[in-house]
């Protein structure tokens, strides 16, 4: 019997788009490897890495909004999963950096539709960890990163999910980096794609807790969540070695307070948006 992946199937009112926003805050608290938003329905779906975490999330949700939304705990196959959510990834280019599946890589000869030269190509082998490039936050941060010189720099990749920014910053210069996750099956993934990628000698995956970690490094990303964010502000920017910079994203627009947390420590270079969701880099 194949793999499943615990998950709360949280259904919020349409006409509430404010109390969403409180259900995925509420959610952020119990670290969930992957959320699902879909357009059609007024539902969010919350994956976990384990069963008890995603009952702790269960009791969370119901003593904070009681009967103003309906959870229901499923058990989500991962064939399922790869087939309805991800086969039909396609290549997408941010910038100078295409993310591609291992079914899409672009040639590498020069023509219409295939990779010009300077262009560097991540292959990603879509699952459960957060990272195929389709998502506003990993575009925007694979932006950040290429706003930036990265030779010779070493870089932590917080909460990396699929790797793809960890293998990124190495193939646009970085010296090394170090990507760390709480969950064992997104390192897996991250593992399968530094070796697709070649990187496995610069590129290194770590089960951490970053709020354990005590040494800086030269570049850092964290593509977590507002709230995560917010309340983590002191020890991201700890983890920043002088002269460094930190890249954020993972939280919206109406997260106001998030970058003013930072700013307490750091001093804001650049914001970039896409749709509701942002990306600041910050300099130490």
């Amino acid at each position: 019997m194949g793999k499943s992946w615990p998950a709360l199937d949280v259904h919020v009112p349409g006409c509430d788009p404010q109390l969403q926003e409180l259900v995925l805050a509420e959610l952020d608290d119990f670290q969930p490897t992957a959320i699902q938003e879909p357009d059609d329905t007024p539902k969010v779906r919350a994956f976990f890495a384990n069963a008890d975490a995603r009952a702790a999330a269960a009791r969370a949700l119901g003593a904070a909004f009681g009967a103003h939304v309906f959870i229901e705990s499923v058990d989500v196959d991962d064939e399922d999963w790869a087939a309805r959510s991800q086969a039909q990834l396609r290549a997408v280019t941010v910038g100078r950096v295409i993310v591609a599946p291992p079914w899409d890589v672009p040639e590498k000869r020069e023509g219409k539709g295939q990779r010009a030269e300077g262009t560097v190509v991540i292959v990603i082998q879509p699952s459960m960890g957060f990272g195929t490039g389709h998502h506003a936050t990993t575009r925007l941060t694979l932006l950040a990163l290429q706003s930036l010189d990265l030779k010779d720099r070493i870089v932590l990749d917080i909460g990396c999910g699929s790797g793809v920014l960890a293998i990124g910053a190495v193939m646009l210069g970085a010296r090394a980096a170090l990507g760390i996750d709480i969950d064992p099956d997104a390192l897996g993934n991250a593992n399968e794609n530094a070796t697709l990628n070649a990187v496995r000698a610069s590129v290194h995956f770590e089960e951490r807790d970053f709020r354990n970690l005590t040494t800086a490094a030269d570049i850092v990303v964290a593509n977590l969540t507002g709230g995560l964010l917010e309340k983590s502000a002191a020890k991201l920017a700890e983890l920043v070695s002088p002269g460094g910079y930190l890249i954020i994203s993972g939280f919206m627009e109406s997260e106001e307070a998030v970058m003013p947390a930072l700013e307490r420590f750091l001093e804001l270079k650049n914001v970039d948006q896409e749709d509701e969701w942002r990306c600041a880099l910050f300099a130490r």
